[in-house]
């Protein structure tokens, strides 16, 4: 067996063939009756090769259960099997060969789902000959993919899973108004990116607005105004809208010359499909407004702003255009546009009917999102906000999985989901709680009490075999 994916031996060659035909199969032009039949425009040409790793049937007995959907169950169960959570309540009973863990004085919520992560992309140790995340040779860049970039044996992989993270999505960075698609990851131990993709997850564009483009671009010919992002998105979508159209031309008619193929406007072309979604890290509240006005001019939905500090000052324009706010607890003033950042935030936008959320952008915040949240819970509280931790719980968990379109795999403790399943050694919001167990798939992959049950990257392996062979890894 493959350790790594949980697959025989001969599947890796099995895949790469399948991969091929799969790829070959949608590419414009390539089997011409099938893919004129369908008209669509090709989405994934990296397959995820995930397999959950093994499990047995486990159920967790008599803790706090925090379901995500605004209830908490004292001495509760959580039965999982086949990695799917089975059932959840009081006084279940338990398979004959279930593994029973006891959660007396523990607490159990779902996997954390980081919305906003560049881990593998630029991973540990940092070096700038590993420095993946940001495709800045031109403004738009909307052909990359940051799949492509991905370090699967990034040790910050293994450092958030300690913090009960399960699932995250790896962005582009901010360099460009269009920095290219995001991809969502499994937080497992994988020989390739495609060992974690997340199955049947969309993808996300990166977009950014404000400073970030105008820093980046400024001596370069730009834009290096504001006025000058958003006449770059208008005209990368105005160019990915005609090049759609002819497509579609191409596809109706069934008959002559098929038009180039650009990939970039490929991919612009799948987010006006609703196939793609916009994923843009902003800041202010004028410019969120700015882009939700472009995003319907052009036809395209941005599910989520990010880094979006001012957020509560438009909750009620992103409740009704059902986009998201993805937010720090207490980040701030580090630049301009992160100026007028307040501790409130996630809370206010969250009791406007928003959908509001944690994020780190970092390698060591992502380890500690549960503290993040519970500094947002308390500065809501202090504001007067009545907001009980069987509902902020989530803002790391449900509320960060319908912003990626994956809420009705993960997000919330309910039958049928998938077992991405925390159990921690106390509060979850306490500043002393630790993530003692997590579950993937049903699949124990990290366990406090043993530590041969917590893994570690081939990098890291290597590094220690290397130390221990040579007496030290420089030498």
């Amino acid at each position: 067996m493959d350790s790594k994916n949980g697959l025989p031996g001969w599947a890796p060659a099995a895949i790469v063939v399948g991969t091929f035909v799969l790829v070959w199969a949608l590419i414009p032009g390539a089997g011409k009756n099938e893919e004129k039949k369908d008209g669509a425009f090709p989405n994934d040409q990296f397959p995820s090769t995930y397999a959950a790793y093994p499990s047995k049937p486990t159920l967790i007995r008599g803790a706090t259960i925090l379901t995500a959907t605004d209830k908490e169950i004292s001495n509760g169960d959580v039965l999982l099997k086949d990695g799917k959570i089975e059932a959840v309540g009081t006084n279940l009973d338990a398979p004959t060969d279930a593994v029973i863990v006891d959660g007396k004085g523990k607490f159990v919520t779902p996997g954390i789902i980081d919305i906003h992560s560049h881990l593998g992309v630029y991973p540990s140790p940092s070096a700038q000959e590993t420095s993946d995340g940001n495709e800045a040779t031109k403004p738009t860049t909307p052909e990359v993919r940051s799949e492509n970039s991905v370090w699967p044996h990034d040790p910050g992989f293994t450092r958030a899973l300690a913090g009960g993270v399960t699932a995250m999505q790896i962005l582009p960075g901010s360099a460009n108004l269009i920095g290219g698609r995001s991809v969502v990851l499994k937080n497992v131990p994988s020989r390739t990116t495609q060992g974690m993709k997340f199955p049947d997850a969309p993808y996300g564009l990166k977009m950014a607005c404000g400073e970030n483009p105008k820093r980046v671009y400024g001596d370069k010919g730009g834009p290096s105004t504001e006025m000058g992002n958003i006449a770059g998105y208008r005209e990368a979508y105005q160019k990915a809208k005609e090049y759609r159209a002819k497509w579609q031309a191409y596809w109706k008619k069934g008959e002559g010359s098929e038009p180039d193929r650009d990939l970039g406007l490929e991919t612009m072309g799948l987010v006006l499909d609703g196939k793609i979604r916009v994923q843009m890290h902003c800041y202010r509240a004028d410019q969120m407004a700015t882009m939700i006005d472009v995003s319907k001019e052009f036809g395209f939905h941005i599910a989520a702003f990010h880094h979006a500090t001012e957020a509560y000052k438009v909750a009620d324009l992103l409740r009704e255009n059902n986009t998201c706010a993805v937010m720090w607890a207490d980040w701030w003033g580090f630049k301009m546009e992160a100026y007028d950042a307040i501790p409130e935030g996630i809370a206010m936008v969250d009791a406007a009917g928003a959908c509001a959320m944690i994020h780190s952008d970092d390698p060591l915040g992502i380890q500690r999102l549960n503290q993040e949240v519970a500094k947002a819970m308390a500065a809501g509280r202090r504001m007067g906000l009545n907001i009980p931790r069987a509902h902020a719980v989530a803002w790391m968990t449900k509320n960060p999985a319908k912003a990626l379109g994956i809420d009705d795999k993960v997000g919330t403790i309910e039958p049928g989901k998938m077992a991405d399943v925390v159990l921690w050694d106390r509060d979850p919001f306490s500043v002393y709680a630790h993530a003692e167990k997590v579950f993937i798939d049903g699949a124990l992959m990290f366990d406090r009490d043993d530590p041969g049950n917590s893994p570690r990257s081939d990098f890291e392996l290597g590094q220690f075999l290397d130390q221990g062979h040579t007496g030290g890894a420089g030498q």
